[in-house]
Order: structure tokens, then sequence, then C-alpha cells
């Protein structure tokens, strides 16, 4: 499997020239290729081939004096902006059409230097190496990184990213071999929420960090101190900096804990199953800073390549599963609960804790779903009679 490792670049003054200059000639090419198309469209032309583009708008526009400047980027550079076009345009076509699963996908839009990301890309045909502790690339040098570990495996591209904040990052695309871990007995479901980050059920209960919430008054704080800054002036363009620099902390934060968290739990189970939230609706409610400050969909992804990298099992169980109002030790489903009802007692006479009861829910209808491939049982548990429902009632027909 693909995986991309990313580290941290320190360029120096020259060098971030030359990578703004990367970067502009990029986006240039890619807003060519895009008005182009667009262009054709509108005159009810046929549509442009990838190789008349790439020829329109890089090699012949290399010899005007409009474009003379491309020269002075890799030309690999140039040829993975129109690349990046190309796949924007197939992945708007395949979602209209419905080949791709999902939300749909809006049509490509010019790119602007304002943009709060800028990125090149390069490949094996670029030639760039590392040597020692430097990245070599084309037509900008040596540039420093920091090694926070080695690369498995020889890399296939590397993107050069830099962020609103002013960083500059190496994203290498690696080839990884599956590792299996020694196999475990112990199996758990998760159930993620917003009063604790996740409830295992073995009834383990990770505490809900909330990065964006601690760090709140300090961006008010800036926050404020931008709204007073002149538009187009360099001290709002530092203000501008300095908010993008404690929301990269944040999310930084919250990434590190993402993976210290799944990579124990993908350590210690051998099966994991979760249950597929539906994040894009609960981010629409009056939830949605404690929903996007959870981060469920990052974590969870990390739990599902985890999982195959380790040779782990893991599993998604359909979200209309009521899993915090079923019993999991009868079998009795509840009626109403709301989101303020933390525990529950049932007819059985079994006290619930509302998020453990649902991730032991969770876990057993992951067994179910995957028992049922092999024969084995699928429904849930038949409940027990109750004393009032036994027997003929009394002017029953």
């Amino acid at each position: 499997m693909q995986l991309r490792y990313s580290f941290r670049l320190y360029p120096t003054p020259g060098q971030q020239i030359a990578l703004a200059r990367a970067f502009g000639c990029a986006r240039t090419v890619f807003n060519d290729g895009l008005r182009a198309r667009q262009q054709a469209h509108a005159a009810g032309l046929p549509r442009i081939s990838d190789g008349e583009l790439s020829k329109r708008v890089i090699t012949q526009a290399k010899n005007t004096p409009e474009r003379a400047w491309l020269c002075e980027v890799s030309a690999v550079v140039l040829q993975q902006a129109l690349a990046d076009l190309n796949t924007a345009y197939r992945n708007f076509f395949a979602s209209i059409s419905g080949k791709r699963k999902g939300p749909k996908i809006a049509p490509p839009w010019f790119r602007s230097k304002k943009d709060n990301r800028q990125a090149i890309r390069f490949t094996r045909n670029a030639r760039f190496s590392i040597t020692g502790e430097k990245l070599r690339l084309p037509k900008i040098g040596d540039v420093p990184v920091r090694w926070s570990r080695t690369l498995p495996s020889e890399p296939s591209s590397v993107t050069v990213v830099k962020d609103a904040a002013g960083r500059y990052f190496a994203s290498f695309v690696v080839e990884v071999t599956e590792q299996p871990l020694p196999p475990v007995e112990t199996e758990t479901g998760i159930d993620l929420g917003l009063g604790h980050f996740a409830v295992l059920s073995n009834g383990q209960k990770i505490d809900s960090p909330r990065f964006l919430r601690r760090a709140e008054k300090k961006l008010k704080r800036l926050q404020r101190m931008l709204s007073r800054k002149a538009k187009g002036s360099n001290n709002r363009a530092k203000a501008r900096r300095a908010v993008a620099r404690q929301h990269a902390k944040v999310a930084d934060a919250r990434r590190e804990f993402h993976h210290q968290e799944s990579t124990k739990i993908i350590r210690d189970n051998q099966t994991v199953v979760v249950e597929d939230l539906a994040v894009h609706g609960l981010a629409r409610t009056r939830l949605a800073k404690s929903v996007h400050d959870a981060g469920w969909s990052a974590f969870v992804g990390m739990l599902e390549y985890k999982a195959r990298l380790c040779g782990r099992t893991f599993h998604r169980i359909d979200r209309w599963f009521p899993s915090s109002k079923l019993c999991s030790a009868c079998g009795t489903l509840a009626g109403s609960m709301p989101l303020n009802v933390r525990s529950w007692e049932c007819t059985c006479g079994t006290v619930h804790d509302r998020d453990v009861n649902a991730a032991k829910n969770i876990l057993a209808a992951g067994r179910a779903e995957r028992l049922s491939a092999c024969g084995g049982p699928v429904r849930p548990p038949l409940a027990v009679a109750q004393p009032s429902e036994a027997g003929s009632h009394r002017g029953a027909a």
C-alpha cells in the first residue's frame, strides 16, 4: 500500500524565492489550461486532448514573450500542474455521471496566489534526490529537511507544500509493505462522542482534549488584531500569518492525539468496529464546532489504514443501527432517548451507561455482520419475555 510521509523543510531566502517562482508557474499553467478548455466549451468546439493542451500552454507558451519565464522552472512541475487539471476534470465528469461515489464534485476553478495552500510536485522524471540531510530539487537546490524518521522505500514522487502559516513541507509517496503484528484475542467496539472522544466496549473512556476550545481565547485576540489592520498592508499580512500559525498548532496537536490513540487501539485489539457517523450532517447543526474539533473522520481513517498495515480487522456498521437504545444484555429496544440521558435502566433490570452500552452493541453488530458470510448468527438475541407480556391478556381476540 502507498502512504505519504511528510517532513518539515527549511529553505533559505533564495530557495524561498525559487519556490515562489515555481508555485506561480504551476498556477499559471493550470489556469491557462482551464481557460482554454472553458473557451473551447463555450464556442462549441470539441474537447481539447491532454497532449494538445500540454503543447499549447507549455511548449508553445514558452516561445512567447508573455510566458517566456516558464523556462525558469522544471518542466515536470508544469506537466504535473496540467495533470492535476486533467484529474480534476475526470473526477468531475465521473461524479455527474454517477460513476464516482460520494457527494457531487464541482468543476475545477482557477487557482489564486492568495490561496492558503501552494504546492508543486516532482516525480522521478525530475530526478529529485535525497543527499544526506537535504532534499535536492531541480532548479531550486539542496533544501534542508528535518528528518523525523527514515523512509521505508524509495519515494515515487515528492510534493512541496507551503501552508497558510508560511511553513514548508515535503510530502513523499512511498510503497509500504504490510507488517502484521502478533495476533491478540481482544476485540473492541468504539462509540465516538463529544462528552468523551471515544468509549470502548471494555468500559475505557478516552477524554476529549477539545484543542480548538482551549485555543479560542488566544484566537479571539489574534482575530481582533487582524480585523483592525488595513487591508493590503504588511501589518495585516503579519496578523493573518499569526492567526494561521495558531490554527496550525491546534491542527497539529489534534493530529498527534489521533495518531497516538489510534495506534494504541490497533496494537491492543485484533478487531476494531466503529459506527459510520454522518459527520457532514452533524457539522450543519448547533454542535458543528465541537464536531469539527473532535475530528472523527480523520481518526477513523487512521484506524482503517493502520488496521490494514498491521494485519488487523476493521469494520464499520450502519449509521442507522440503534446502538444507544438497544440493551446489550437482553436485546430490548428502548423508546426515544434524548442526548441528555446518559444512563438508563432496561426492563430486564440492567442499568446501562449510555456510551458503554453503545460500544458493546457496536462490537456485537460488527461480529454479526462479519460472521454472516460464514453462516454465523446475524440477528440480535431474542428478548426475554417480561411477566406482564407472558400469557393471554383478558379481552384478547
